[in-house]
């Protein structure tokens, strides 16, 4: 396998490893909403931990819970299935790259679901909650009152507070999204190569 296809394996790995250090320093030094503050009010760190999906979403009960990480893990192999796809058959490398960066986002957060409830001796296997802590807060002040619905109310852009495996599944969703003509042309010159060869014949 050529260097330029172990790239993304060894990324992703690097991604998981910086990801799970982050959080464990985080568990381990900083207390549930704490904060310490690098771009003054605009960005911090502020410890919190999510117990279900993205923005706060939860399934019921503890069966709720079970199923979620059950599925981020069958999702989660999935997505690794279709990078070693991608690879052997030797699609774009911008392609490769990008969905390595979403199976190693998810990957750090199915270690924290699986085993976090386990190992700080909270929950059992694959009731663990995942760790976020980054928080951007650029911008705040109140929608204009004559607004419906949220006339007067104060808004934060940007609220979600995430970690750095939620970035990598962001970063790498996007990129596809910006880049899927460049992606996927060639397998598109080729579908049109096949269609004009069965209409000649």
């Amino acid at each position: 396998m050529k260097v330029a296809y172990i790239k993304p394996f060894f990324i992703a790995a690097l991604i998981i490893l910086a990801d799970q250090i982050i959080k464990i320093w985080v568990k381990h030094h900083m207390y549930i909403g704490e904060e310490i503050k690098f771009m003054g009010n605009r960005g911090m760190l502020h410890y919190t931990e999510n117990n279900g999906m993205a923005w706060g979403l939860e399934l019921g009960g503890d069966l709720g819970k079970l199923a979620l990480t059950l599925f981020r893990i069958v999702a989660v192999c999935g997505i690794g299935y279709g990078v070693v796809h991608l690879v052997k058959h030797k699609y774009h490398r911008g392609l490769i790259m990008n969905v390595s960066l979403i199976f190693a986002g998810a990957m750090g957060n199915i270690i924290d679901s699986t085993f976090y409830g386990v190992i700080y001796n909270y929950a059992p296997i694959f009731h663990g909650r995942v760790i976020d802590m980054f928080y951007f807060p650029l911008i705040s002040g109140y929608f204009p009152k004559w607004l419906p619905f949220w006339g007067g109310e104060d808004f934060i852009f940007f609220r979600p507070i995430f970690n750095l495996a939620d970035s990598a599944i962001s970063i790498g969703v996007i990129l596809i999204l910006l880049n899927q003509k460049r992606y996927f042309k060639h397998e598109t010159v080729e579908e049109s190569s096949i269609n004009s060869e069965m209409v000649e014949e």
